[in-house]
């Protein structure tokens, strides 16, 4: 057995290197060693804290974006703000109000308690935390604009198109709250299901039609800070989509007999499910077109984001070859930009106050 000895006075320290090589081995995603240690090194999933330490760089406060033009702008009569302009920002506050929740809440009372590996649960704090900066954003943003955030509430509960997206997040979440045993398959199915659907049909699909929306109205020069504060947490949630997608990339190739052809079709499903409820939330938010804004865009623009995201993790596409419809988004919301699209004077955010240095022609 290899050892390293340490004499340092009258003591002497034994350090079993068999021992640390083994503890190492047994990290995993899940079923790995069991331990209250919170030793992050030596790293396994490097790619996990490297994901961190960008999400941290990117660190942002919604206070720190100036509102001031927006409430000027909802308070217009002039009629350059538009009521479809507003619904689509009474829409976006009340759905993401609570949905940036849940998303959050799923990250700490399932993903990171069933996690084992400390690199894992550190990118995954930090992503919870980053939820709670969205939804403290959406405060910021109702309290600005004097909205009654009773109405927000009812907005959630009672428009049938928000509710029924969320049911279909919540029961799967709620079913994993209890004691299971990952070492049976049908569980470590639920699991990546559940990573699935939060990562890539949620967040990385769901997200997309009202960030469209509201970044079509950033482009117009309407409510500005809001679309700033959207183009902040876009770059964060492309963070979340690839940190769910290592995360079930890893899960799988740790557990092979968890990716069955059946499972296969279930996860492409539950992705039809997803987009299917996100047009028809879509035709909510839009049940008129308005400049710049065409509800049959949008919703060839959801075939297309949930083609790209059941191909990037080894899935068929629902509708092969689906073009984006929304040329002007590519360059503010296409995948291949997302983690790009801040460079240059439309800065990183690196803790410090670079909000506000965006230039119109660079959009």
């Amino acid at each position: 057995m290899e050892t390293t000895t340490y004499k340092i006075g009258e003591k002497t320290f034994i350090l079993d290197r068999a021992k640390a090589e083994a503890a190492y081995a047994a990290k995993r995603v899940i079923n790995g060693r069991d331990t209250m240690f919170f030793n992050i090194l030596p790293l396994k999933y490097q790619w996990a804290y490297d994901l961190y330490r960008t999400m941290k760089s990117n660190h942002w406060e919604p206070e720190d974006v100036p509102m001031q033009k927006d409430v000027e702008q909802w308070r217009d009569t002039s009629g350059y703000i538009t009521d479809i302009d507003r619904w689509i920002i009474k829409m976006a506050i009340g759905y993401f109000s609570a949905a940036e929740g849940i998303v959050g809440d799923n990250i700490i009372h399932v993903t990171r308690e069933v996690v084992t590996a400390p690199e894992l649960k550190l990118v995954l704090g930090r992503h919870a935390h980053e939820e709670n900066i969205h939804a403290d954003s959406l405060v910021y943003m109702i309290s600005s604009l004097g909205l009654n955030p009773h109405e927000c509430e009812a907005m959630f509960e009672d428009i049938e198109t928000i509710r029924a997206k969320n049911d279909l997040l919540v029961k799967n979440s709620r079913d994993l709250r209890k004691d299971l045993d990952f070492k049976d398959l049908r569980n470590q199915q639920e699991l990546a299901k559940n990573i699935f659907l939060f990562g890539q049909c949620m967040e990385g699909t769901q997200f997309y039609g009202l960030f469209g929306m509201v970044l079509s109205l950033y482009r117009q020069d309407k409510f500005t800070g809001i679309g700033q504060m959207f183009r902040y947490t876009l770059r964060d949630e492309s963070n979340h989509i690839d940190l769910f997608k290592h995360l079930l990339l890893d899960l799988v190739d740790e557990n092979p007999g968890i990716w069955t052809n059946e499972f296969q079709e279930e996860l492409v499903s539950l992705m039809k499910e997803a987009v299917r409820l996100e047009k028809a939330f879509i035709a909510d938010c839009l049940p008129v077109n308005s400049v710049g804004l065409s509800c049959d865009e949008f919703a060839q623009y959801i075939d297309y984001i949930a083609d790209r995201r059941l191909e990037s993790v080894g899935l068929s596409p629902l509708n092969p070859g689906v073009k984006n419809p929304l040329p002007w988004l590519a360059e503010l919301m296409d995948m291949q930009k997302e983690q790009n699209f801040f460079e240059g004077r439309v800065t990183d955010y690196q803790k410090s106050s670079a909000l506000g240095v965006v230039d119109d022609d660079e959009l």
